[in-house]
């Protein structure tokens, strides 16, 4: 009878391969795996199962670590306002900390998130709306969730794209000075037709009802 794969060893060698892929990437073969982790092929497949499976382990890996980094980032503090602690995350999230997992999860070819993790891109996003939410609980917005995360994927996007830290920062900033004063909910204007869209509607629903009431014969 063979051995069964050892979980401590495995574990070790997916926290290597998780190190080695924000350093440089997730790579389409096992090879350069084998050899940052001191092994082989054969081993990390006797481990982990298939090339894929391995892949799979890393990249959900890695995605946990910055979720468990940074998701304590986002945690409210009652010694200092959430737009503070915001900005603190945004320092940490695109300073050292952080890059490695910034062009690592930039850098995934479409092809191989299809293949590797189908929901991978939903779940990159909507893991963040709850810490977002908590914190923004307690100043009273957490209906803001959506649109900071929206704004710090932008940023991102944009500091990928120019390496322009100093301009993407100042706009973090702005932006958070901008969110103490947005509009509750209770005082915002209804959008653009949707006053025309509820009148129509009303009439609508008032002739359906009326042409319901109407005799048979």
């Amino acid at each position: 009878m063979g051995r069964r794969p050892q979980p401590y060893i495995k574990n070790r060698l997916l926290d290597a391969c998780a190190d080695y892929a924000l350093a440089h990437g997730l790579p389409d073969r096992l090879e350069p795996l084998a050899t940052a982790t001191g092994t082989s092929a054969r081993m990390l497949i006797y481990h982990f199962g298939t090339r894929d499976a391995l892949l799979r382990a890393v990249l959900g890996h890695a995605r946990q670590r910055q979720l468990d980094a940074f998701g304590d980032l986002l945690r409210v503090r009652p010694d200092e306002p959430y737009t503070v602690t915001l900005e603190r995350a945004w320092t940490s999230i695109t300073g050292l900390d952080g890059r490695p997992y910034l062009q690592m999860f930039s850098q995934l070819r479409e092809s191989a998130v299809q293949r590797l993790w189908p929901d991978f891109r939903r779940t990159a996003t909507t893991d963040w709306l709850g810490p977002l939410e908590d914190g923004l609980r307690s100043i009273g917005r957490p209906e803001l969730a959506t649109l900071v995360l929206a704004v710090i994927r932008g940023l991102l996007m944009d500091l990928d794209a120019t390496a322009d830290t100093t301009r993407t920062d100042r706009a973090f900033h702005d932006f958070l000075a901008a969110v103490e004063h947005l509009p509750r909910d209770d005082d915002r204007l209804p959008l653009p037709g949707t006053r025309q869209r509820q009148q129509d509607q009303h009439r609508h629903g008032v002739g359906h009802v009326a042409l319901c009431r109407l005799p048979t014969a």
